[in-house]
C-alpha cells in the first residue's frame, strides 16, 4: 500500500493545476535537472495498522519542495497548497481506502545561493479494499 500511496500521492499533486502552474516538477524523488521550484517525496515508511476485517497500513510520507527565496515567508503561498491539495487527496484509491490524513510536522531551511528547502510530514492511514 505505501507504494500506491505515494504514486497516487505524486499523481493528485501534479494534477492540481495551481500548482502545476507554479512548480516545474512533482516527482517520487529529487530530479537531476529541473530547475527550481520542485516538489518529491524524500522519504515515506509504513507499518501494520492492519484491523479485524481488512489489512492495513500506517504510512508516513515525507514532501520536499526546494525554491529560491531569501525572505522567511518565501512559498507560503505554495505550501499553503500544497497542504490543502493533500488534505483533499480523494479517500477511495485503488487498492486501498484512506481512513485518516494527518498533518505532522514541517521544516524550513535557508541553504546557500538563495535556495530553500521546506519538508512536510504526513501520516495517512490506509485500509486495503
Amino acid at each position: 500500500m505505501e507504494i500506491s500511496l505515494r504514486a497516487a500521492l505524486i499523481d493528485w499533486l501534479a494534477a492540481d493545476p495551481d500548482l502545476s502552474a507554479q512548480l516545474n516538477a512533482v516527482v517520487e524523488e529529487a530530479p537531476s535537472r529541473t530547475s527550481l521550484p520542485w516538489l518529491a517525496i524524500a522519504a515515506s515508511a509504513s507499518t501494520d495498522w492492519s484491523c479485524k476485517t481488512a489489512p492495513g497500513r500506517e504510512v508516513r510520507v515525507a514532501l520536499e519542495l526546494h525554491c529560491r527565496g531569501d525572505a522567511p515567508e518565501t512559498a507560503a503561498t505554495l505550501v499553503a497548497g500544497i497542504e490543502a491539495r493533500i488534505d483533499s487527496l480523494p479517500r477511495e484509491q485503488p487498492g486501498f481506502a484512506v481512513a485518516s490524513i494527518q498533518f505532522l510536522r514541517a521544516r524550513a531551511e535557508q541553504r546557500g545561493e538563495s535556495r530553500r528547502a521546506i519538508l512536510l510530514e504526513y501520516r495517512f492511514r490506509l485500509l486495503a479494499a
